[in-house]
């Protein structure tokens, strides 16, 4: 490939977390490489270069999934760059499968040169090829050389686990970080997981063991943290009520006794994000990595009690409101009931008997026919309307825009004959200033009028589209004889049930405004 007229060099640097370790890859060491070897192509005559650098500071090479390579592929794609220089192969990607691809494939077709300068590697000087199996060995190494420093990386961790070293940035609920930065029970709220552990010995289901919480006034684990001056998330709904799922994940998780569990979980490829649970008898288990909060006997006796109590079946049937239902007194979702009379209820309060919400429920059946009341009644209004429409004077003010434009039109005509007429010395240069300034006047007024009716039809136009898509689900409202799923999407953000079953509808479309029932 001879050099263009313009030569844009992409001069990508990459730098991952094991690679910031050592001082060569750094991306210092890499922009200096890169950009010496730019400078000596050009001393080598290649002319009109312009330099682009893309870095990727903390990203795997053994995936595509980084933004400044992926924004740079696009640039190839738009026909922007035309030569890419990499310090080796290891920094574009070390996945053999998808580098070959680029190399075989994507490149040659936008005719762009790719250079690895610590492999010696040049497209222009392979005229057409791709460096044969010298290039399918080196792919092949950097891809070993991933997956062994992926094996040396977890090894190394899992030896510090078994030290008490090495753990997650968060401690679980019950423990703190102790001044050695190892895990420690929390002697605040230690004593609230061995209440758990008890509580469920005992017989307690995790809906019982959140009542007796509350009863207690023990602070969920997300006020605990607002009251210390490290809150995650928005606590002021809780009201010291605990999530069921918080408590039945505490009574499954190990690390209470003391014990700590890795390998749960593995990564589908090296290098990616994707990942699955892998079976327990994979999981490395690590007794006494740090100080109990529960004996073992106490676990044991809490997790038999629970196989006694079945587990209700999840609802997960879709349904018309699904994720839609809210309480309107304590903002919770109101999840909707697995008998068969479905129900909708407000779980959070079952517990406080004070609140305005406790036994909060309302009929499935009966909430969509109280919507659906509501959708016919404003489908109505909206066909009441809909023969109003603005067509008239949308007509009329295209007519005066093109009239507008006309105006202007024949203003700049009037400055073209007059400049003419200056030109062949028919008029003085001052009677052309003055003439040529009432010109600008008139035109600067033209165009503001012109502007402004632009502006107008835009306004009339889009009113005319909301007008029509309204009437036509205005029809659709009044044929269906009952709320739908289509309609339910469309229209329904959420819905805010009270005592009373009065219910109030947040729309999706701001045209059909919020109503109580």
């Amino acid at each position: 490939m001879g050099s263009p007229l313009t030569y844009v060099i992409a001069l990508y640097i990459r730098l991952s977390t094991e690679d910031s370790k050592v001082g060569s890859f750094s991306i210092e060491n890499q922009r200096h490489t890169l950009r010496q070897y730019a400078e000596d192509m050009m001393m080598e005559g290649v002319k009109n270069v312009e330099l682009r650098e893309f870095v990727d500071n903390g990203y795997s090479g053994t995936n595509f999934e980084r933004p400044a390579v992926q924004e740079l592929l696009e640039l190839v794609r738009a026909g922007s760059i035309n030569c890419i220089i990499v310090k080796d192969f290891t920094r574009f990607g070390r996945n053999s499968i998808e580098v070959g691809y680029f190399m075989e494939m994507v490149f040659p077709l936008y005719n762009v040169r790719f250079i690895s300068i610590n492999d010696d590697f040049d497209s222009d000087q392979l005229h057409g090829d791709t460096g044969g199996i010298n290039v399918a060995f080196k792919y092949l190494i950097s891809e070993f050389y991933s997956r062994d420093l992926s094996i040396k990386y977890k090894s190394a961790k899992y030896v510090r686990f078994r030290r008490g070293e090495y753990q997650s940035k968060r401690c679980p609920y019950g423990y703190q970080k102790g001044a050695n930065g190892r895990m420690e029970p929390n002697e605040e709220t230690a004593p609230n997981v061995r209440l758990i552990f008890e509580l469920s010995r005992d017989g307690y289901s995790p809906k019982q063991i959140v009542k007796a919480l509350f009863e207690r006034g023990v602070l969920t684990p997300g006020e605990y943290k607002a009251a210390h001056g490290s809150c995650v998330h928005d606590v002021s709904r809780c009201h010291h009520i605990w999530p069921e799922s918080t408590v039945s994940n505490i009574l499954n998780d190990e690390r209470y006794t003391g014990t700590y569990i890795m390998g749960k979980r593995e990564v589908t490829e090296v290098g990616g994000h994707h990942v699955r649970m892998k079976d327990e008898s994979q999981w490395v288990k690590i007794p006494d990595h740090h100080p109990a909060i529960v004996s073992k006997e106490l676990f044991e006796q809490a997790r038999a009690q629970r196989k006694r109590v079945p587990c209700p079946k999840k609802n997960i049937k879709a349904y018309l409101l699904r994720g839609k239902v809210f309480c309107g007194c304590c903002d919770h979702a109101m999840p909707r009931t697995s008998n068969r009379n479905h129900s909708f209820l407000c779980r959070h309060s079952g517990v406080d008997e004070s609140a305005p919400c406790h036994g909060l429920t309302i009929r499935e059946a009966e909430l969509e026919r109280l919507i659906y009341e509501v959708l016919s009644r404003q489908a109505q209004a909206v066909l009441n309307v809909g023969d109003l429409s603005n067509a008239g004077q949308l007509d009329i003010q295209l007519a005066k825009q093109a009239e507008s434009n006309s105006r202007i039109e024949e203003c700049l005509e009037q400055k073209r004959v007059l400049y003419e007429r200056f030109v062949l010395k028919e008029i003085s240069i001052e009677e052309y200033k003055a003439r040529k300034a009432d010109i600008d006047v008139e035109l600067d007024r033209l165009r503001a009028v012109h502007s402004s009716l632009k502006a107008q039809t835009a306004r009339t136009r889009m009113n005319e589209q909301t007008k029509s898509a309204r009437a036509k689900l205005a029809r659709e409202v009044a044929g269906a004889g009952g709320l739908t799923a289509g309609l339910a999407d469309t229209l329904i953000d959420r819905v805010y049930v009270y005592p009373g079953n009065r219910v109030e509808i947040a729309w999706k479309m701001k045209d059909f405004c919020l109503e109580g029932i």
